[in-house]
């Protein structure tokens, strides 16, 4: 084995030139995504529903020093799936890179909550992972050079919750099992497959829980009481082990969930 990396052993990070493919990128985790992949040199196709939600993040992008193409559509079916994938090859000749960062919550108890209401819930978040992974590995392998897929899970794939959480937890223990089952699919074949667990961590749709408010103090008091390292998480926790399952770093770890939740579920 060539231990030419101890050299510069940051060469093991360098996506400068890799094509990824950002689904929900208009969503907090997906635009910090794309903007972190941009950032570090890579080539960025961006995929949502709304074309002005995807021109304000691809000119982040772009004044990153990115090339990006978008796509205006969700990854919903397969053949939306394959035009996406379609126009990373059209853009920028292939795929390199996956990155499947949207997804839904519905919270309602069970005997509340509508039926559509949950496969709304697992079609956004099981559904469309495994079409995306699937469109996303068919070109993977026919360039034969590998690649790298990450799905979104969550602390909640591995842990119940109390609020009316089951559509959200099973979807996202259903995503673990993806991940899980395609690391062993597609193992000897260069393609790994990982995804990135986060807790909660500072978004538009959290930014309540960072207030001086009662009500947020409170909420922030009993969560953080089961989380060791005493904080709630911020967007740059989930941007490093986002680039390390995007890199050559992660090479030789697949089927695997990456929890960026401050210790939370280890306790």
């Amino acid at each position: 084995m060539s231990d030419a990396f101890l050299k510069n052993p940051l060469s093991l990070f360098d996506i400068r030139g890799k094509t990824a493919i950002v689904t929900g990128a208009s969503g907090a985790f997906g635009a910090l995504a794309a903007k972190t992949l941009a950032g570090a040199g890579a080539n960025v196709v961006l995929a949502a529903s709304k074309q002005a939600d995807l021109d304000k993040v691809g000119g982040d992008c772009k004044a990153l020093g990115a090339k990006i193409a978008t796509v205006a559509m969700r990854p919903s079916s397969e053949a939306n799936c394959d035009k996406i994938v379609q126009a990373a090859v059209d853009a920028f000749g292939g795929v390199d890179i996956l990155v499947v960062a949207g997804g839904l919550n519905k919270v309602a108890k069970i005997v509340d909550q509508k039926v559509e209401d949950f496969l709304e819930v697992m079609d956004a978040n099981v559904n469309q992972s495994w079409l995306m992974a699937r469109a996303a590995g068919k070109q993977m392998l026919s360039q034969g050079r590998g690649g790298k897929v990450i799905l979104t899970s969550s602390a909640r794939g591995l842990l119940g919750h109390p609020a009316g959480y089951t559509a959200y937890c099973a979807s996202k223990s259903a995503v673990d099992g993806i991940t899980k089952a395609l690391g062993c699919e597609w193992g000897e074949t260069g393609i790994t497959v990982n995804a990135l667990g986060p807790t909660v961590f500072r978004s538009p749709l959290t930014a309540w829980m960072y207030e001086d408010s009662e009500r947020a103090q409170t909420v922030r008091k009993g969560f953080l009481a089961r989380v060791p390292k005493g904080r709630l998480g911020e967007p740059e926790d989930l941007a490093g082990p986002l680039l390390f399952l995007a890199s050559k770093a992660s090479d030789f770890y697949t089927g695997h969930i990456l929890y960026a939740d401050g210790g939370y579920t280890a306790g």
